[in-house]
């Protein structure tokens, strides 16, 4: 027990330092502050969950003291509590007369997808305590990327200047009336992207909480530590229950205030992990035919060309998979 508790904090201080870099704003910052969760990750898969949440308890209290409270609450709900419960759900086990049970890898998707959204919710809450800060925050952002991409700043505010003398060097009304549709139409866009925004950011922090999750129990598996047997992944399933939540965060979006936000914000981390299911199925479907190797090349170059597009074409297969459950029966399975 001691020993566990001295890596936990050991993984902690670890987990604090890489998240605190980030404030240096360089690449490497960036870079290292994405290893911020693995530490926690690790010592909860190779140790105990009561090491993980050692490790995030000292992160976030080293941080509140040596940099502002702030951080370490930052730290605590966007990458140390989330971290701890992952790893806790993925020992979780069960005896059963047919041995033990290990909490099933189609479950542990739909919590990361919860966990993903709930931490964004936390973010948010923690950086604008009043709704419509948040939403002003979120506008100005919204605004500047958009004018961003389209490389049409909207113009900065001129002095008065005395009227033209020739009223001919005016513009007309169709020039005047262009101007103000390409004002309508950026305005429309950024209040668009304002709003699935939290998707988007719930999507992207899903996507990196289950690759958090493998790569940690792939260093504890090198290492022999890694407690429960190497699941099967193509055989991944999400629970039909899933749908029913994606369902009632579809609902929840239309709420006011910052439950419309986590409705938004689950809408996207659950996208994140039924295409996820999607490509597990692809995975488990190919098996055993002839080109699979081809077909799954293939399958990968399409979603890097296309930049990603291609996965809401892996998120519909995820969805169908996990409503109908019609996947091949199988023999034993291949390593």
């Amino acid at each position: 027990m001691t020993h566990n508790l001295v890596l936990g904090i050991g993984a902690g201080l670890v987990s604090a330092l890489l998240f605190g870099v980030l404030l240096k704003g360089t690449g490497l910052a960036v870079t290292l502050y994405l290893l911020a969760p693995l530490p926690i990750l690790i010592v909860g898969l190779g140790w105990s969950h009561r090491a993980a949440l050692a490790a995030a308890a000292t992160g976030s209290l080293v941080l509140m003291g040596v940099i502002q409270p702030f951080m370490g609450l930052a730290f605590a709900a966007y990458i140390a509590l989330p971290a701890w419960w992952l790893a806790y759900l993925a020992l979780l086990g069960r005896e059963t007369p047919a041995g033990l049970e290990w909490y099933p890898t189609g479950r542990l998707l739909g919590w990361i997808a919860a966990t993903a959204a709930l931490a964004f919710i936390s973010i948010a809450v923690l950086s604008s305590p009043n709704f419509a800060a948040y939403e002003a925050q979120l506008q100005k952002l919204s605004h500047a990327l958009v004018e961003t991409r389209t490389g049409t700043p909207r113009p900065a505010p001129q002095a008065d200047k005395a009227p033209e003398a020739a009223p001919e060097a005016a513009p007309d009304d169709a020039t005047k009336d262009d101007a103000s549709k390409v004002d309508v139409t950026r305005d429309e866009l950024a209040d668009a992207f304002a709003t699935i925004v939290p998707a988007l950011a719930a999507h992207g922090l899903a996507m990196l909480l289950t690759f958090y999750l493998w790569a940690a129990a792939r260093i504890v598996r090198i290492s022999g530590r890694l407690m429960r047997p190497w699941p099967d992944l193509p055989s991944t399933k999400m629970p039909r229950s899933c749908l029913g939540a994606l369902a009632l965060a579809v609902l929840l979006s239309f709420a006011p205030g910052y439950a419309g936000v986590l409705g938004v914000a689950l809408v996207g981390a659950f996208t994140a992990v039924f295409a996820l299911q999607g490509l597990a199925a692809f995975h488990d479907r190919s098996r055993g035919r002839p080109g699979r190797g081809l077909m799954l090349f293939a399958m990968y170059m399409v979603l890097f060309v296309t930049q990603g597009i291609a996965l809401i074409a892996l998120t519909l297969f995820g969805l169908a998979d996990t409503a109908l459950d019609r996947r091949r029966p199988k023999g034993p399975v291949a390593p």
